[in-house]
C-alpha cells in the first residue's frame, strides 16, 4: 500500500484514527468512573478483574489477529474489532453485578486488542519506517486525546447520569468509523501460499491465559505458594513448551520464534513490557488517591489526569516530528524514562491534589518522549511480510506487561492495605471496634460497611451516612474514615515505589538497543540492493 497516493493515504488514516478513538475513549471514559461503578454494583474484591479480563482478551486477540492479518489483510480484522469492541460496550451498560460488567469487559478487550493491533500494523503497510515517526506520534496523541477528554467526561456523566451511558454514549461513534472502515480501507488479496497456524494458536492461548490467571489470582483469591497458583504457572510453563516444538515445525507460524533471534525485536519488546507493568499498574490506582485519601469526586478526578494526557499529546507529536526529521529515536526513550521516574516519585510522596497533578504533567512528558520509540523499533527491523507479526508480538508483550502488573500492584496495595490497617487497629488498640460494639446492632451493622476502602470511593454516600449519625458519634466515624486513608495512602505508596523500580529496570534496558536508521522505504536493504545493481530498470 505504499504506492498509494498521499491523499489516499490520508484518507485511510482518518478513517484509522476514527477507529482507534472510538476503542481509546471507550476505555479512558471508565477510568475515573470504575470506582464509583464498583461501589455501586459491589465487588470491590474484584476490581482489578475489571481491568485484567479486558487486558487478558485483548492481548489474546491482538497476538492471533497479528499473522492472520498479514495472510488476510488489515481491513476485515478492523472491522471484526469493531463490532466485538461494540457488543460488549452496550451489553456492559445492562451488567446487574460485577461478574456480568467483567463478562462484557471481556468481550470489549477481544475488539479492542483486534482493532490495536491491525491498526498500528496498517500504518507501517502505508509508510516508510522513516515516515512512521511522525504517524506514530499522531496516534498517540490521539491516546492523549482520548485521555483527556475520557476521564473528565466519565467523571461528570457517573455523577450527573445513570452509569451505563459511560459504555452507551459513544456507540454512534462506532458505527461511524465501521463505515469510514468500510468504504476507505483497500482490500488485499488473500496470500494463498500461507497457511492458519491453528495448533499454534491454540497453545499460545493456553499459555496466556494460565500465566495472567495466576499472576491475577496470586495474593488476592490463592496464596502465592497455594496448589491452584503453583498449578496455574506449572500449567503455562507446559504449554509454552508445547507451543515452542508446535512452532518449530509449522509451516506459517502464528507467532514465529526466528523474530526473537533478532536482538532489537526482542529487547524492545522485553521494555515494552516491563514498561507497561510498571506504568499500568501504578496509573490504574491513582483514582484511589484522588477520590478516596483525598475525596475528590469523579468529575473533578478527571481534572487531575487530564495534565498528564496534555503533557503526552504535545510531546509524543513533537516526538513523532523529530523522528521522521532526524531518523534517531533511541535518545527520545533516554530522555523519556528519567522523566517517568521522576514524575512516579512524586506520586508516590505525593500529599495533595496539586502534587497529583505535578506528577502526572511529569510523567506524561516523559510518556510522550518514550513510547512512540518501541513499535518504531520493531517494525524498522523486520521485513515487510512479517509486519503483522512483529507489530502483534509487540502489542502481546506490552499488554502482557500491563496484565501482569496491574495483577501484581493489585496484590502489592491489597497485602500492603491489610497491614496498615492491622498496624493501625494494633495502635489505636481496639478503641474503634469497642465503640462500634456499644453501638445499637442495626447502626453498628451500617457502619461495618464503612469500615473498607471501599466506603471511601463513594463519597456522596459517606458524607449522607455521617450527616444520619448522632452527633456524639460523629467524631468515633471520622476517626474511622481517617485512619482508612491514612492506611490506603501508606499502601498506595508502595504501590507507586514499585512502579518506580520497574521503570528504572526499563531505563538501564534502553542503554543496549542497537540502533539501526529507520528506513526510507517499505523494502529491505537487501532488495533495494538488488534493485541498485540492474541500472537499465532502474531508470
Amino acid at each position: 500500500m505504499e504506492e498509494l497516493s498521499h491523499k489516499r493515504k490520508l484518507s485511510i488514516m482518518i478513517a484509522i484514527i476514527g477507529a482507534m478513538f472510538f476503542s481509546a475513549i471507550n476505555q479512558t471514559i471508565v477510568s475515573t468512573a470504575m470506582p464509583r461503578i464498583i461501589a455501586i454494583l459491589g465487588g470491590m474484591d474484584y476490581y482489578t478483574w475489571v481491568i485484567t479480563i479486558y487486558m487478558l482478551t485483548s492481548t489474546i486477540a491482538t497476538v492471533l489477529v497479528g499473522k492472520l492479518s498479514d495472510i488476510y489483510g488489515r481491513k476485515p480484522f478492523i472491522l471484526a474489532g469493531i463490532v466485538f469492541f461494540m457488543i460488549g460496550a452496550f451489553l456492559s451498560g445492562f451488567s446487574k453485578d460485577i461478574f456480568q460488567l467483567i463478562t462484557y469487559r471481556g468481550i470489549q478487550g477481544i475488539g479492542a486488542g483486534i482493532i490495536m493491533s491491525s491498526a498500528f500494523t496498517a500504518v507501517g503497510d502505508l509508510f516508510s519506517p522513516r515516515e512512521r515517526g511522525k504517524w506514530t506520534g499522531v496516534m498517540m496523541a490521539v491516546f492523549g486525546f482520548s485521555s483527556v477528554l475520557g476521564p473528565t467526561l466519565g467523571g461528570w456523566l457517573v455523577d450527573n447520569m445513570p452509569w451505563k451511558w459511560l459504555f452507551w454514549i459513544f456507540l454512534p461513534l462506532g458505527v461511524v468509523a465501521f463505515i469510514m472502515i468500510l468504504a476507505l480501507f483497500p482490500k488485499v488479496p488473500r496470500k494463498e501460499s500461507e497457511k492458519i497456524d491453528y495448533l499454534g494458536s491454540i497453545f499460545l492461548t493456553l499459555t496466556i491465559v494460565p500465566l495472567l490467571l495466576g499472576f491475577s489470582w496470586a495474593g488476592t483469591k490463592y496464596a502465592w505458594g497455594s496448589t491452584q497458583t503453583i498449578g496455574l504457572f506449572a500449567a503455562a510453563a507446559v504449554f509454552l513448551l508445547i507451543f515452542i516444538l508446535v512452532e518449530t515445525r509449522a509451516q506459517s507460524p502464528v507467532l514465529p520464534l526466528s523474530l526473537f533471534r533478532n536482538d532489537i525485536v526482542t529487547l524492545s519488546n522485553v521494555i515494552g513490557f516491563i514498561m507497561n507493568a510498571g506504568m499500568m499498574g501504578a496509573l490504574i490506582y491513582l483514582p484511589f488517591f484522588v477520590q478516596g485519601v483525598e475525596g475528590i469526586s469523579p468529575t473533578y478526578s478527571g481534572y487531575v489526569t487530564m495534565p498528564m494526557s496534555l503533557a503526552m499529546v504535545f510531546v509524543s507529536a513533537m516526538t513523532g516530528r523529530m523522528i521522521t526529521k532526524t531518523g534517531k529515536y533511541k535518545r527520545y526513550a533516554l530522555i523519556g524514562f528519567p522523566i517517568m521516574v521522576a514524575g512516579m516519585l512524586i506520586m508516590a510522596y505525593m500529599d495533595s491534589v496539586w502534587m497529583a497533578v505535578i506528577a502526572m504533567i511529569v510523567f506524561g512528558a516523559g510518556l510522550g518522549l518514550g513510547m512512540p520509540v518501541f513499535s518504531l523499533t520493531v517494525q524498522n527491523a523486520v521485513k515487510p511480510n512479517e509486519l503483522g507479526v512483529a507489530t502483534a508480538s509487540s502489542q502481546l508483550f506490552r499488554n502482557m506487561g500491563g496484565t501482569i502488573g496491574v495483577a501484581v500492584m493489585g496484590t502489592i496495595m491489597t497485602t500492603s492495605l491489610k497491614h496498615n490497617m492491622q498496624s493501625g487497629a494494633s495502635a489505636d488498640g481496639g478503641a474503634g471496634a469497642a465503640n462500634l460494639a456499644n453501638l445499637d446492632p442495626k447502626l453498628a451493622t451500617a457502619l461495618k460497611d464503612f469500615q473498607g476502602p471501599q466506603a471511601l470511593l463513594d463519597q456522596p454516600k459517606l458524607k449522607e451516612l455521617m450527616a444520619s449519625l448522632p452527633a456524639d458519634l460523629q467524631p468515633i466515624v471520622q476517626h474511622m474514615i481517617d485512619a482508612l486513608k491514612d492506611a490506603l495512602s501508606s499502601a498506595l505508596t508502595t504501590v507507586f515505589l514499585s512502579g518506580t523500580l520497574l521503570l528504572a529496570l526499563a531505563l538501564v534496558l534502553t542503554f543496549f538497543i542497537r540502533e539501526i536508521p529507520l528506513r526510507t522505504s517499505n523494502k529491505m536493504p537487501e532488495a533495494e540492493q538488488v534493485i541498485q545493481k540492474e541500472p537499465v530498470s532502474v531508470h
